[in-house]
């Protein structure tokens, strides 16, 4: 696969593989099954190493049962649960081996393993607390399993995937071109960085070459997406903490972004510009766009600051729902949940695409992991977006947007970009006439949400809206 280094393994190589990769300090980043042409089923698994550009790539072919990589590597137990799901492959030795994206009941084949246990709880003043799916405003459907004593929370438990639309199955059969499409909506507020990581993966599987002023352009897209979607959060979680004026604030700067976005691309949400091979067509920022950009970034500068003295809102954030770098670590947390974790890690510096390889990243990385840092950890993100889009447009040459791009039959290819929620990767596989026959996506709300609940046990049920606002997350990121 194109973008990686393979290799072929035996199931029994794959636990000293993955103790190997773990001692030397590198991190599976997600596997995936498929069914080749010859109707072999494949088991695909996409690590990093560090100080190498190139992921690593693990392939075992031809077997239904393998062992379970997850005593060893945890953040692995989902796409293992996922692939038994979905593929009806087998794990052996799966700490958790029921089922994650189906639901008994829904019409689906779902594993004889049931559902989760519970913990066995002897005692009169625990309290059961089942929650959702439906919940109120405008919240995505998810159901969460309270046991709680008082307002201590002992044990939660979270059940997605009510809403699995089978997105990596719309792509099948298509046009590589129509793909982005596709790609652009499978998580709205993620745009432009899951047709960045699609694009990608397509051109690296054609070996297309993208022009210079396309590479750059789309740097800019990424880092307008990330500008808006840290808006956002900033707002919503002061909506959390119920500093009312505080969400307001953060959510006209979002509306604002928003509106520059619609300006220059005509889409709120930077869709329809993005394709394999560059971009659809040109953009002209023109003075107006850094001069707008520089007037939002003084109003924000400002918005940070009253952030900063409020102090009923930090007193909200501090010490609330601490991840440990190793827990982080170990889960697959990803994006600024990690980063605030004290894992130094950002695919734009680490694994360069488009433009970023030759623009001047600050990537900052705080050691509390709690709500508190993460939402700094952020909000340093939007000071280096502001950075980044000002150095594009001052950078910024002419010359064509597009190249062709044609994908080859039986071609693969594996594009990544590090959205506002984090690591986000396509594999993308072609079929005998050159359309999609298989492709795959790695969401970093998918990471982010195993790791959640690492902080919720042995919190305070006051806190927990804060804590699940402090993360980030997205279901239709999750559920796909």
């Amino acid at each position: 696969m194109i973008g990686t280094c393979g290799q072929d393994l035996a199931p029994a190589d794959l636990g000293p593989a993955a103790r190997a990769l773990r001692n030397g300090g590198g991190r599976l980043q997600f596997a995936y099954a498929w069914t080749r042409p010859d109707e072999v089923p494949e088991i695909r698994y996409v690590a990093a190493l560090p100080g190498r550009h190139e992921f690593e790539l693990w392939r075992v072919a031809g077997h239904r049962n393998l062992p379970s990589l997850t005593p060893v590597l945890p953040l692995i137990g989902w796409y293992e649960r996922e692939m038994m799901d979905v593929q009806g492959l087998a794990f052996e030795g799966h700490p958790e081996p029921y089922p994650l994206v189906l639901h008994a009941g829904d019409g689906t084949r779902v594993n004889g393993n049931g559902r989760p246990r519970l913990p066995d709880i002897d005692a009169a003043d625990v309290q059961h607390l089942p929650f959702g799916p439906i919940r109120g405003d405008v919240l995505e459907s998810a159901e969460f399993t309270f046991l709680y004593v008082g307002e201590h929370i002992i044990h939660y438990h979270p059940r997605l995937f009510f809403k699995h639309r089978g997105m990596e199955s719309c792509f099948e059969g298509q046009d590589p071109l129509r793909g982005a499409v596709t790609a652009e909506r499978v998580s709205g507020v993620g745009s432009v960085a899951h047709a960045l990581a699609y694009c990608e993966a397509v051109e690296r599987a054609a070996g297309c070459e993208v022009p210079e002023r396309a590479r750059a352009l789309r740097v800019l897209l990424a880092e307008l997406e990330r500008l808006y979607n840290h808006l956002h959060y900033l707002g919503h979680l002061c909506h959390t903490t119920t500093l009312k004026v505080g969400e307001a604030q953060g959510k006209l700067l979002e509306e604002r972004a928003k509106q520059l976005n619609g300006r220059l691309t005509g889409s709120r949400f930077l869709r329809g510009l993005l394709a394999p091979g560059g971009l659809r067509r040109d953009l002209d920022p023109g003075k107006w766009l850094g001069d707008a950009l520089e007037r939002l970034r003084e109003d924000y500068v400002a918005y940070a600051g009253r952030l900063e003295s409020s102090e009923s809102h930090l007193d909200r954030l501090i010490t609330t729902g601490p991840l440990p770098e190793r827990v982080a670590f170990d889960q697959g947390a990803t994006g600024p949940v990690e980063r605030a974790s004290g894992l130094d890690r950002d695919l734009r510096r680490d694994h360069p695409y488009a433009g970023y390889g030759g623009l001047p990243l600050s990537v900052p990385v705080l050691k509390e992991g709690d709500a508190y840092a993460r939402e700094r950890v952020r909000m340093a993100e939007i000071d280096a977006s502001f950075i980044l889009c000002q150095r594009i447009l001052l950078l910024l040459e002419a010359g064509p947007v597009a190249a062709p791009c044609r994908l080859p039959p039986l071609a693969e290819g594996l594009g990544w970009s590090e959205g506002p929620r984090g690591s986000l990767f396509y594999a993308v596989h072609a079929g005998p006439e050159g359309r999609l026959a298989r492709v795959k996506i790695k969401s970093p709300s998918f990471s982010n949400w195993r790791a959640f609940p690492f902080t919720v046990h042995d919190s305070n049920m006051m806190d927990y809206a804060i804590n699940e606002a402090s993360f980030g997350l997205t279901m239709a990121g999750c559920d796909r």
